[in-house]
């Protein structure tokens, strides 16, 4: 009879187990507000009477916001392109971006935006995938970029080198890691 007790417990035991939510079946999402100060480099180039395109890299340290204050938690590399109408000030921008932590791993991630010069470049970024522990991260959320850009003067030969310097802000990045 102990035998029987025994093993119907361990019956229970499992069922209980098997049908109680499992932690590792629903990843949760998780937001945080996080920010680069930045720098690019990349050639200008003339691509029509009143429009120049960017074309370059921007990288630079990657911090979280927490109670604390910033934390540094990685390294951003992004090449990116910036169509800029330099009579009205407009401009478009789409890129793609790796920021690899200090163990490695990284996130990438896409980002499209729109705005005017000195105000800012609003729009979306896609986290895309990851690799080590953020493998298949998803996610993303709205950014604001700022830069030096809008100092962009253009040469008699339409293309110059450009060095250039601003500030990216996620104000709530959402993201699961499975």
């Amino acid at each position: 009879m102990r035998k029987r007790n025994i093993i119907g417990l361990a019956s229970i035991t499992t069922l209980a187990i098997l049908a109680a939510p499992c932690p590792l079946a629903r990843a949760a999402e998780e937001t945080i507000s996080a920010f680069s100060v930045w720098a690019g480099e990349g050639q200008v180039i003339k691509t029509a009477p009143s429009q120049a395109t960017f074309i370059g890299t921007l990288e630079g340290l990657v911090y979280i916001n927490t109670e604390e204050g910033p934390v540094e938690t990685g390294r951003m590399l992004c090449p990116a392109t910036v169509r800029i109408d330099t009579t009205s000030g407009q401009q478009t921008a789409n890129g793609n971006c790796s920021i690899t932590s200090s163990d490695g791993a990284q996130v990438f991630s896409e980002l499209t935006c729109s705005g005017v010069h000195l105000v800012g470049c609003s729009g979306e970024m896609k986290l895309t995938g990851g690799s080590g522990r953020f493998e298949k991260i998803t996610g993303g959320g709205a950014f604001t970029i700022r830069s030096s850009l809008h100092n962009i003067g253009l040469s008699a030969t339409a293309s110059i080198e450009h060095t250039a310097r601003g500030i990216i802000y996620w104000p709530q990045l959402k993201y699961v890691l499975p």
